[in-house]
């Protein structure tokens, strides 16, 4: 094996070490949306649905939260859970955000 193949056979190492750390990671949930990071103020993340700002979302309504979004990861009794929005974060079950869609069946 010469210098430079080993080069390249150590560099893809470290990044399909690094891949499946991030893998893992994203598994378990990476933690918890806090509601001033900026995807969570552009969506208008909520961790109450009652606080939803009426004026700039006139469609949201009391009864939309996060645990009846099909993009929350969770039953619905989950206190909190995975949202496909927030990249596998942890977000409130009676949370909500504008990307709220309503959980088919």
């Amino acid at each position: 094996m010469t210098i430079q193949n080993r080069r390249v056979f150590i560099l893809q190492t470290a990044a399909a070490g690094c891949t499946i750390a991030a893998g893992s990671a994203f598994a378990q949930g990476a933690g918890k949306v806090d509601p001033k990071d900026a995807q969570a103020v552009a969506l208008g993340y909520v961790e109450d649905s009652a606080k939803a700002d009426k004026a700039k979302y006139p469609k949201h309504t009391p009864d939309q939260r996060c645990n009846n979004c099909q993009l929350y990861q969770g039953k619905v009794a989950d206190a909190q859970a995975p949202c496909g929005v927030f990249g596998g974060k942890q977000v409130v079950g009676k949370g909500w955000c504008s990307a709220w869609v309503k959980k088919a069946g």
